[in-house]
């Protein structure tokens, strides 16, 4: 292994002795609670992006949030990876809120705004080049790039809200009485903020009839 794959490696290496060493040391007993299984109450569906984690961006500890990621965080009703992990947390762990969190700066969403070609991953940027489609005449009016791809990032994150709304998965949850809230966030990297873009979704009313299950 070359000396600059060795020195990362190694880093994850020390860095994990790091973390057992603090775990052994601690006294709270939390980590013995969380080997005995989880129960989380926020479902964190995110961006992939190396600079977004879940944990450091909501202050929250190991076991606290359950997390998806994908690219540009996407929410599409044919990712049976996404599916599954929804399943899991809204019908096994019983989360309470999901967090769609976007976030400026987002190279998927960027991407998507090009008619450049760039692999495989042009066919899964497709979900958000719909929602330039449907958005076109406003984004097309916003002459600064910068500032059209913050505002396709929020378009987005409102968009996948819309979408994990529409799943059966949330819908079944509702009509059982489920208490469960899906929320739309976009992160700030700069400043670390946390900005709730007001498309929180508590029951199915404002979805349109075709869409809100009976």
């Amino acid at each position: 292994m070359c000396n600059d794959l060795s020195t990362s490696f190694n880093r994850i290496i020390q860095g994990n002795k790091e973390w057992v060493d603090f775990v052994k040391n601690d006294s709270s007993g939390r980590f013995q609670q969380l080997a005995k299984g989880q129960h989380p109450e926020i479902l964190w569906i995110g961006c992939a992006d190396s600079r977004v984690p879940a944990n450091e961006i909501t202050g929250t500890k190991p076991g606290e949030v359950f997390v998806h990621r994908n690219i540009a965080n996407v929410c599409v009703h044919s990712d049976m990876n996404m599916l599954s992990v929804l399943d899991y947390a809204v019908n096994v762990l019983k989360v309470k809120h999901i967090i769609v969190a976007g976030h400026y700066g987002c190279g998927g969403v960027a991407a998507s705004l090009s008619s450049s070609q760039f692999g495989i991953i042009d066919n899964w940027l497709q979900h958000i080049k719909d929602v330039y489609r449907i958005n076109a005449n406003e984004i097309d009016a916003i002459e600064d790039q910068q500032l059209k791809t913050d505002r396709l990032v929020e378009l987005n994150v409102q968009e996948q809200v819309s979408n994990l709304c529409r799943t059966s998965i949330v819908q079944n949850a509702w009509k059982n009485g489920q208490e469960l809230a899906v929320h739309g966030m976009v992160i700030n990297i700069g400043t670390g903020e946390l900005i709730d873009q007001n498309c929180t979704f508590t029951n199915n009313n404002t979805l349109g009839n075709v869409f809100a299950y009976k």
